[in-house]
């Protein structure tokens, strides 16, 4: 039987089993706001949502969210201007997240037809929605273009450590399909590093890179002219639309009793800073001076 509609109510949560409730609750301010995301309640729904999102550099692409309830994770995949394609997921299970980026290489340069790149931290809380909300969002505009609520700072990350990628499923079961075309650029740091020996994790898994701050011969490689010299490269994406907290409102019932529902959701956007040492300015051609 097909779910009703929830309330109209910007990025509003069904409520499992108080439709009714939901409604009655609903103001004439809350219901005049105009919808743009709902999650709702609804058997053999897909997990998949797709939403057209303005970049940083005005274009407009395409992300494309997916929730497995079952493995308990997220992830959110869209192609920037220059081709490169990004992918994030949301590890709940494990508490990582894993960032891939798949940039188009430059052929006359000698590089592959693509490089790619995999940096892996700690997921923290509150760093995006659970996957079974996530998994009930629905769009009611497919069209329009998204802008996020709120835009968090910047994160800077020095990844100090290399990651193994035929030991890293004890980190995460998804590294290894996500990161196999970074191949032995996998990237961590070491503070994470320590969280995760202690909790077991073989230290075979990791190998210290080249001490970066603390290593006055590497330049960046934005300043470094010969082409097989090792360097300090940086990357940097942005996330620019993701579903970051979740909203509750209140209803009350007949008797006057007051309670909190999910509502709707809190978009975010927010960019990473990566900074990690190569073998060769080669593998890090993006990192060039204008």
């Amino acid at each position: 039987m097909e779910a009703r509609e929830a309330p109209r109510i910007c990025f509003s949560v069904a409520c499992s089993g108080m439709f009714a409730s939901c409604a009655s609750a609903a103001s004439a301010r809350i219901v005049a706001r105009l919808c743009a995301l709902v999650l709702v309640v609804a058997a053999g729904l897909g997990s998949e949502l797709r939403v057209r999102v303005r970049l940083s550099d005005g274009l407009v692409t395409e992300e494309v969210l997916e929730a497995d309830s079952e493995r308990d994770a997220i992830s959110l995949e869209f192609k920037q201007g220059d081709g490169t394609l990004i992918t994030y997921v949301a590890d709940f299970k494990q508490n990582v997240k894993i960032f891939r980026a798949l940039i188009l290489g430059e052929l006359e340069r000698g590089q592959n037809q693509y490089q790619g790149l995999c940096f892996v931290s700690r997921l923290n809380r509150n760093e995006i929605i659970p996957s079974e909300s996530m998994a009930r969002l629905r769009q009611k505009n497919p069209q329009a273009i998204r802008l996020a609520e709120e835009r968090r700072g910047l994160e800077q990350l020095t990844m100090s450590v290399a990651v193994n990628l035929s030991r890293a499923w004890q980190l995460s079961s998804h590294i290894h399909n996500m990161c196999s075309e970074a191949g032995e650029a996998i990237y961590t740091r070491e503070a994470d590093v320590k969280h995760w020996l202690d909790k077991g994790v073989d230290g075979s898994t990791f190998e210290m890179l080249p001490q970066t701050a603390e290593a006055p011969g590497f330049q960046a490689c934005h300043s470094t002219t010969d082409m097989w010299q090792p360097c300090l490269c940086t990357y940097s994406l942005r996330l620019e639309w993701y579903p970051c907290l979740l909203k509750y409102c209140r209803s009350r019932d007949g008797t006057g009793k007051s309670s909190s529902y999910k509502c709707g959701i809190k978009s975010c956007s927010k960019g990473y800073h990566f900074t990690f040492y190569v073998p060769q300015k080669q593998l890090c051609l993006w990192d060039e001076e204008t």
